[in-house]
């Protein structure tokens, strides 16, 4: 059992003692094993720490539940990563109410390069399931992470959509890991455990209880570069989730609806209000994102390590310039016959620098 990640564990069940002065307290003494082992006497010089607080901490007897929760663990593939690792979410870690441990199950990157939360209404119209679908598809293209709530309606498509197109998909709760809510999503669940998985702040026996989701909310805006907001009441989680992120500072999108429809009205006013970019389509996030330009800008770099003759640097210079390019169009620019390119095309496809799309078209790799 680690001693490090068991101290932490039990430092977060202290009642009363939250993220905010859970690190406070570290800071001051070292780690979480050298708060337990601190006096009354060293916790009072901390500022800001208050005699009740020292006594809750000195006479805590958590230690029997996180030993408790450690064994849950152990025996459920589940992990725990504390705040100090190196594991633990580069993006969450700089906020002051950043969890001081997270549980984990699946095969996950918690440091995605691309992080993209999909969020929305628990009865979507089929409109907004059909958005959200489409929307995962288009953003296959940016090797993104989804990242959900798991709750009914668009949370769920969106995570059943990534399984679908194998696109890696965590679903952060507001309850322990020992409860799956809803029960109806466990198949669901079993399938992204293979390419990302379920994740949450709260240790096992802790109930889906209503206070709990507002803060699984800032853990799923925090996590992400990009909140999308598909369907929406004008109040409601997601609504939360996105002025979360609005205070974080991250990029958010709404689907624009009729302003007759009720499940449109969320996304709708957070326009209205210059709280989320109108979004139409998966291109609009590459777009606002300039991942489009970093893409290219990384073909780029890979290509100056390959070797070309100066018609194949040509050929690849038209790629840099254009989405893609037909056999016709080269061929006329390049003012070559169709046979002589295809072995250049060819040649450049086995260098890796192309590749061939439907339609006789080209692009580069």
């Amino acid at each position: 059992m680690n001693q490090n990640i068991l101290n932490n564990i039990a430092l977060t069940m202290v009642s009363d003692v939250g993220p905010v002065m859970a690190k406070l307290l570290i800071s001051y003494c070292g780690s979480a094993e050298a708060v337990f082992k601190a006096s009354k006497k060293e916790l009072l010089k901390i500022p800001g720490v208050g005699l009740k607080t020292i006594e809750k901490v000195v006479s805590s007897e958590t230690f029997q539940k996180a030993e408790e929760q450690m064994k849950y663990l152990s025996n459920h593939e589940g992990k725990a990563v504390v705040f100090h690792s190196d594991e633990y979410p580069k993006r969450l870690k700089h906020f002051d109410s950043s969890p001081l441990v997270l549980y984990h199950k699946g095969n996950m990157n918690l440091n995605h390069k691309r992080t993209v939360a999909i969020i929305g209404t628990r009865k979507p119209t089929e409109q907004g399931k059909i958005n959200c679908e489409k929307l995962i598809e288009g953003l296959q293209d940016y090797g993104v992470q989804i990242i959900s709530g798991l709750a009914f309606g668009i949370d769920t498509c969106a995570h059943k959509k990534s399984v679908e197109t194998n696109t890696e998909t965590i679903g952060v709760m507001g309850h322990g890991l020992d409860i799956l809510y809803p029960a109806e999503n466990r198949k669901l669940v079993s399938k992204m455990i293979d390419n990302g998985g379920i994740l949450t702040e709260f240790p096992i026996n802790t109930r889906p209880d209503r206070e709990n989701f507002p803060m699984r909310n800032r853990i799923i805006a925090s996590m992400s570069d990009v909140v999308i907001v598909v369907e929406s009441k004008r109040k409601g989680g997601s609504i939360i989730t996105a002025e979360f992120a609005n205070t974080y500072s991250k990029d958010v999108f709404a689907i624009p609806g009729r302003t007759t429809d009720e499940a449109s009205e969320g996304c709708n006013k957070l326009i209205k209000q210059h709280k989320a970019n109108l979004l139409e389509s998966a291109a609009d996030i590459g777009y606002i994102m300039r991942w489009d330009e970093t893409d290219k800008s990384r073909v780029v770099q890979k290509s100056l390590f390959i070797d070309f003759t100066d018609e194949e640097q040509k050929l690849v210079d038209i790629l840099k310039a254009k989405d893609s390019v037909t056999v016709d169009e080269l061929s006329y620019l390049l003012k070559l016959p169709p046979s002589n390119l295809a072995n250049m095309l060819l040649n450049l496809e086995f260098k890796g620098a192309i590749r061939s799309l439907p339609g006789k078209k080209y692009i580069l790799s």
